[in-house]
């Protein structure tokens, strides 16, 4: 990527020091080589061409010394660092960490008062509230993962009553070759979130007949459904492809009588379940869009709200911050565990944390996963941790929770949404394209240049923050109010482009 050095920028405004503590500094626009730079009360000239998001010494640090960003460790220098020198990954060490989590400190008590905002919304007969109203046709395993869609296109020419946003299908590859056990009852925690989920007016789930992962399983539950909201069958009993395309359509057809009743209604906004993730991030993540997403996290955590934090293999190095910040000493622990348990995963196939961050994502200043996850975290704000869940598992608790998923952005979003997060906010710094069937995702871009260049992909422009031009509080409002008004009906540009992203976790062999 090309970049342009600014004549209109002063060594005041070029770099940006984040604590006090930290011997680098990130270059807010190129920094061209010579030119001199502030960091604080320091001076430094470069030594090198410096591009937007990378950091520079901003003083003398030998080998082996640590080097901080956020007034935190993201590694050790390999190699003598003069200052004004680009700091990367020619001479900054990984070194995995000790996990030790710091004691929770005192946690102010919980939300106990009413919303004072509020959006409109689809009442459940569970008590949650739908911020979008589709059918669902969720396939059981790969073998009707076609089918399934063709179900959904049959519909696409057809006129719905305005109360139904639309047929959605859900395809995956997995159901069938699968392990019988923590795999197959991970699948099944996946897709009974997608079926019963506070989005979905009604759901059909649609099998081959002979696969793992029997349909039986999900219609035996139908008792926790309202009545004639969920039904299910297979090709092999009604004719195959073209068979079942048309059996499915009856059905749905009843379906979409039935959500033609549903209106939206006001709602306040602790009903809102937000699901946080960042995909294609930069160094300007951690500065701009995550903590303009965290105080918003706060804003809905403040209206009796829930938001839940994700990507276990981006908390890694920063989890000493969600500790801290932990309900009880057992939530702290719990959370310590699902690292470890990761950790041992990761092991079995030779892997370490490290192997995160993604080229594009170091092309963009981030240096490993240290440096990564000490930016990511800032998505959370600053609310009390009250509770870890496993992938998938369903959201019953308000206030700030975690839950134990992959950093593989499909992935990560589809365990947050069978867990039943009616909205996800998505940060990106290199750029992302991502939605879901039934959910709302707004892209928040961490930069201008991306913005601007990923036009149609992005909702809200963070860069602002890095350019001058707006607060951490004012873009982290910003966000709040729009996810009102998306809780309400106004369409995201995934939504607009029609992004579908679904891809359940396999965790076991394929047999």
């Amino acid at each position: 990527m090309l970049y342009e050095i600014s004549e209109s920028v002063s060594a005041k405004n070029s770099v940006i020091l984040l604590h006090p503590a930290d011997n680098v500094a990130v270059a807010r626009v190129a920094v061209g080589e010579g030119q001199s730079v502030e960091a604080g009360a320091v001076t430094v000239f470069a030594k090198d061409f410096i591009p937007p998001g990378h950091k520079l010494a901003i003083r003398e640090i030998t080998v082996g010394e640590p080097v901080y960003r956020y007034g935190n460790l993201i590694g050790f220098a390999t190699q003598p660092i003069e200052p004004g020198e680009h700091v990367h990954e020619h001479n900054l060490g990984y070194q995995e960490v000790q996990t030790a989590g710091e004691a929770p400190q005192a946690a102010p008590p919980r939300f106990e008062g009413p919303s004072t905002r509020s959006f409109l919304g689809f009442a459940r007969h569970d008590g949650r509230v739908g911020t979008r109203n589709y059918i669902a046709v969720v396939a059981a395993s790969n073998c009707a993962a076609y089918t399934s869609e063709l179900i959904a296109q049959s519909f696409e020419d057809e006129a719905l009553p305005s109360t139904v946003d639309g047929i959605v299908a859900f395809p995956h590859g997995e159901g069938c070759g699968m392990s019988i056990g923590p795999d197959s009852e991970q699948l099944q925690r996946t897709l009974e979130g997608v079926l019963d989920h506070p989005n979905v007016s009604a759901a059909l789930i649609l099998g081959l007949g002979c696969e793992v992962n029997q349909i039986s399983h999900y219609l035996g539950k139908a008792g926790d459904h309202a009545p004639a909201t969920l039904q299910g069958l297979t090709m092999q009993e009604t004719g195959g492809t073209r068979g079942a395309v048309e059996f499915a359509r009856n059905h749905i057809r009843q379906f979409i009588e039935r959500a033609a009743e549903e209106k939206r209604a006001e709602t306040p906004a602790s009903k809102i379940v937000l699901g946080l993730n960042c995909g294609g991030s930069d160094s300007f993540s951690g500065i701009t869009a995550n903590p303009a997403l965290g105080h918003c996290s706060d804003l809905i955590v403040e209206q009796g709200g829930t938001v839940v934090l994700a990507e276990t293999t981006e908390i890694f190095g920063a989890e000493h911050l969600l500790t801290r910040r932990a309900r009880s000493p057992q939530i702290a622990a719990k959370l310590l565990r699902t690292i470890e348990n990761y950790k041992a995963y990761l092991r079995q196939f030779g892997g370490s944390f490290n192997d995160n961050p993604s080229p594009g994502n170091k092309e963009g200043g981030l240096t490993n996963i240290l440096e990564k996850s000490l930016g990511a975290v800032a998505k959370a704000g600053t609310s009390t941790l009250e509770d870890v869940l496993a992938f998938a598992e369903r959201i019953e608790s308000p206030g700030f929770l975690f839950m134990d998923t992959p950093g593989y952005d499909p992935v990560s979003i589809t365990g947050l949404a069978a867990g039943g997060v009616n909205l996800i906010a998505f940060t990106t710094g290199r750029g992302s394209a991502i939605g879901f069937p039934n959910i709302p995702v707004i892209k928040i871009a961490s930069n201008s240049n991306t913005f601007r260049r990923m036009r149609d992909n992005m909702d809200v422009n963070a860069g602002r923050i890095a350019d001058g031009q707006a607060t951490v509080s004012e873009i982290g409002a910003e966000i709040f109010e729009l996810l009102l008004r998306v809780a309400s009906g106004e369409r995201t540009c995934a939504e607009r482009i029609g992004h579908h992203e679904f891809a359940p976790w396999r965790i076991g062999p394929v047999m």
